[in-house]
């Protein structure tokens, strides 16, 4: 059996934060502390819960089920070939990558190019540089911990820290009151704050690069690889912690009005460094995307190879990154309404595949709770995604809107726990047919 050193299980935890951490997550922490003022650190062991808890759990059940492909086959085959190929082509080429892309230039270039210039072709010349970056950076997959473990991760860091340590030197405000739902329910606002960073989607990507890499670096027998992706996991998530608190204060004494997490960061930004902040927030931003759709590219290149092994990697490389760069280009606002009823649909049946996979030793891991369980929760869920496109389901509509939580994001949940139910009872039945059939057979 092969054993890590501590170095290479530091920069290998380094790696996976740094896959996580794109500019969606830079951005919320921010606004979660603005809007929350006074009650920010209830509203950030909520957010921190569900931003970085249930993410982390994916890439443990991955790792624990040999792969997103065979978690989902705990379902049915055909469930499995299906949800897997949603999952990458929606977090990878069709929303997640160029989604990373474009929001690196809206919210870390474009504030701050003159008026004059064309932001179409600014938008398409920064993509063209970063995904020619990412693209380079994708072909070769084993050398990801030297550069993201070694070097983009401890930058970025740096350069998080140095914003936060100027703020505790030169504070220019201090919390204030709660607004909205922060000031009625604090935990369960943040939590839901957390659901909207998507990354437990992202993990069960992410499992397999991790996985990947542990195996290259020598480390082969399963438990091994479940242990070791558990403390790389767990790791990634104590720098994110401490990442996203420091995110919240700085948005905590910012006192500015603002509409999202960016503008939050921009203005607390400026205030401490003046003009020359536009330099470090661009650089921030840049490379928060930039190591996100690196580990997509890698992992959604990885899945599709092993789908179709006449394909090589490195042309999956090519294509994922060519059709990235061009759905970036539709601009981060068409993205962005593509993505949210798309990722509605997917995520609950995420976190339920996660945690059946977690609790699989339970109840047998038979197949009857993880196929009707998962079947009422993509009702519930696909039914929402289409009520937010603006579907009318008549009498559907009226019934998943009455759902316990719906208001709250969370309408899946009690039918994933009458499902996991009626599961336990079908698996009852069946043990007790067997049984019968058996004295039946025994007894003839």
């Amino acid at each position: 059996m092969k054993y890590l050193s501590k170095k290479d299980m530091l920069f290998i935890s380094l790696m996976l934060f740094s896959l996580f951490f794109g500019a969606g997550n830079l951005i919320f922490p921010p606004f979660l502390g603005q809007s929350a003022g006074t009650s920010l650190w209830p509203s950030m062991a909520g957010f921190i819960l569900s931003a970085v808890g249930l993410p982390i759990l994916g890439v443990v059940a991955v790792a624990k089920a040999n792969g997103l492909h065979s978690l989902a086959s705990r379902v049915h085959p055909f469930f499995s070939a299906i949800f897997t190929s949603m999952i990458y082509l929606a977090i990878g080429p069709f929303l997640g990558i160029p989604r990373a892309g474009s929001l690196a230039f809206e919210m870390g270039v474009s504030p701050f190019l003159p008026k004059e210039v064309n932001l179409t072709l600014a938008l398409f010349i920064y993509t063209f540089v970063y995904f020619g970056l990412s693209y380079w950076l994708s072909l070769s997959p084993s050398k990801l911990v030297d550069r993201f473990g070694k070097l983009l991760t401890p930058v970025f860091l740096l350069l998080i820290l140095i914003i936060f340590v100027r703020a505790l030197i030169h504070p220019f405000g201090s919390p204030a009151s709660p607004v909205a739902g922060y000031a009625v329910m604090p935990f369960a606002k943040g939590f839901l704050d957390g659901y909207l960073t998507m990354d437990t989607i992202a993990a069960l990507n992410f499992g397999i690069v991790i996985s990947l890499t542990l195996k290259q670096k020598g480390v082969s027998h399963p438990k091994q690889v479940v242990s070791y992706s558990i403390r790389a996991g767990l790791l990634a998530g104590l720098v994110l912690t401490f990442i996203y608190m420091m995110l919240g204060y700085l948005g905590a004494i910012n006192h500015g009005t603002t509409e999202n997490g960016a503008q939050t960061l921009t203005q607390v930004v400026l205030a401490l460094f003046g003009s020359s902040g536009a330099i470090l927030l661009g650089i921030v931003f840049s490379l928060a995307c930039l190591t996100t759709s690196v580990g997509l590219i890698t992992s959604c290149s990885q899945y599709f190879t092993t789908v179709i092994p006449k394909v090589k990697y490195r042309t999956w490389v090519t294509v994922l990154t060519g059709s990235s760069l061009i759905f970036a280009n539709l601009g981060l606002t068409k993205i962005l309404l593509i993505s949210v009823p798309a990722l509605t649909a997917i995520y609950p049946i995420a976190i339920t595949l996660i945690i059946l996979t977690l609790l699989n030793e339970l109840f047998g891991g038979h197949r009857s709770v993880y196929a009707i369980t998962t079947f009422f929760v993509s009702i519930a869920s696909i039914s929402d995604a289409l009520i937010q496109s603006g579907i009318n389901l008549g009498p559907i509509s009226i019934m998943i809107k009455s759902l316990p939580l719906y208001t709250s994001g969370f309408g899946w949940l009690v039918p994933a726990l009458i499902g996991v139910l009626i599961g336990l009872i079908v698996q009852i039945v069946n043990k007790q047919q067997l049984r019968k059939k058996s004295r039946q057979s025994n007894a003839s």
